[in-house]
C-alpha cells in the first residue's frame, strides 16, 4: 500500500527524478566529519524519498534508516542501495515524519532535508521537531534543509491562527520560517547550533529586485541536541 499513490510524490516520473538526484554536498561533508570513529553510528533521514543522501551517507559508513510516506520512493530507494551493495547498511520505513519507528535516543545524525516545510500546520512541524529530538543520542546532530519565509512576498499572509504556514505558493498549506522562528522552534525542542555549519539562505534575490516566479527560497543549517533537554 501506498498513502501518497495517485499524488505527486508517487508519480513515475517524479520518483524517476529523484533517483537520478545527487546528495547535498554540505550534507555529506558535515557527516564525513562528525561521524563518530569508535562505533557504527545511526543516521536516520526523515523523508528520504529515493535515497539520494541516504545511500550516500551509508556509503560514508553510517547505518542509516530513511522513513518516507511515498512507497514508491523507498522502492527506488532500496533500488539504489541495493545498486550500490550497500542493502545492509540502508533500512527503509513507510513512516510519517512526526512518527519515527526508532527508539529513544538511539541516532547519532537526523537529516530533515526538504521534509518538515511539508507540515500543513505549525502542531505537525512542532512534533516533527520534538520527534527528532526524541531518537537523538545526547549531543546528536542535526542537519536541516527548509523552506524560508523569503519564499513569498512580504504582504503574503499565513493561515488564520497559524504562525508560519501559508498557502500562497502551491496552493496547499506549507511552512515557511524565518531566522529567528527556525531556530526558535529547535531551540524550544532541545536544538542548539552548531556553528560548524553556516546558517544559509539559498536562492533569495537581494534587496530591490524584480520578483519572478521560481523555486522556494530554503534554509539550510546543522544543530545539535542539548545534553539532558
Amino acid at each position: 500500500m501506498d498513502p501518497l499513490a495517485g499524488t505527486p510524490w508517487s508519480s513515475p516520473s517524479t520518483v524517476e527524478g529523484f533517483s537520478k538526484g545527487e546528495p547535498n554536498p554540505v550534507l555529506i561533508e558535515y557527516a564525513s566529519r562528525i561521524r563518530p570513529p569508535h562505533r557504527r553510528a545511526w543516521a536516520i533521514d526523515i523523508g528520504c524519498g529515493a535515497g539520494r543522501n541516504a545511500v550516500p551517507l551509508a556509503r560514508l559508513g553510517w547505518r542509516v534508516v530513511g522513513t518516507d510516506l511515498s512507497r514508491a520512493m523507498l522502492d527506488a530507494g532500496l533500488t539504489r542501495a541495493r545498486s550500490e551493495s550497500l542493502r545492509d547498511s540502508v533500512s527503509l520505513a513507510l513512516a510519517p515524519m512526526h512518527a519515527v519507528p526508532i527508539a529513544d535516543a538511539s541516532a547519532d545524525l537526523i537529516v530533515a532535508h526538504g521534509i518538515w516545510n511539508l507540515a500543513a500546520s505549525s502542531s505537525e512541524m512542532r512534533h516533527a521537531i520534538r520527534e527528532a529530538a526524541r531518537v537523538a543520542r545526547p549531543g546528536a546532530a542535526l542537519f536541516v534543509f527548509t523552506f524560508s519565509r523569503h519564499t513569498l512576498p512580504p504582504e503574503a499572509e499565513p493561515i488564520p491562527g497559524e504562525p508560519f504556514v501559508f498557502t500562497q505558493f502551491s496552493g496547499r498549506p506549507q511552512c515557511f520560517l524565518t531566522e529567528d522562528q527556525l531556530i526558535e522552534e529547535l531551540r524550544a525542542a532541545g536544538w542548539e547550533r552548531d556553528g560548524s555549519v553556516a546558517l544559509t539562505e539559498y536562492n533569495r534575490q537581494p534587496p530591490g529586485a524584480l520578483r519572478v516566479a521560481s523555486g522556494p527560497v530554503i534554509y539550510e543549517a546543522a544543530f545539535r541536541r542539548v545534553s539532558g533537554a
